[in-house]
């Protein structure tokens, strides 16, 4: 099964962890990281299977815009190993490396 990469970002702090919660408990999905982009902007990033990425995402929106504004959503199916030698986002490098 693909492994997917979930983002979503939010323009302030408190919407990003609704969204956060809300993404791990609407599906089968890892929190891996979060980054404070600055200006306010805040991104939390998921790790899981492709559907479960996208219904987190979905769900993650939905509880971001209740509480702020969410500013972006975005999945992408199968990062590249490149991106995760680069990037890891939750994926050990060594583990990409092999793949």
């Amino acid at each position: 099964m693909s492994e997917a990469l979930g983002m979503i970002e939010c323009r302030s702090f408190p919407a990003m962890v609704e969204a956060a919660d809300a993404m791990v408990k609407a599906a089968k999905v890892e929190l891996v990281s979060y980054e404070k982009t600055g200006g306010g902007y805040t991104t939390a990033v998921v790790r899981g299977d492709v559907a479960a990425v996208r219904a987190a995402c979905d769900a993650g929106r939905t509880a971001g815009a209740r509480v702020g504004d969410v500013v972006a959503v975005h999945v992408i199916a199968r990062p590249h190993t490149g991106v995760d030698m680069t990037i890891p986002l939750g994926r050990d490098p060594e583990a990409a490396k092999k793949k």
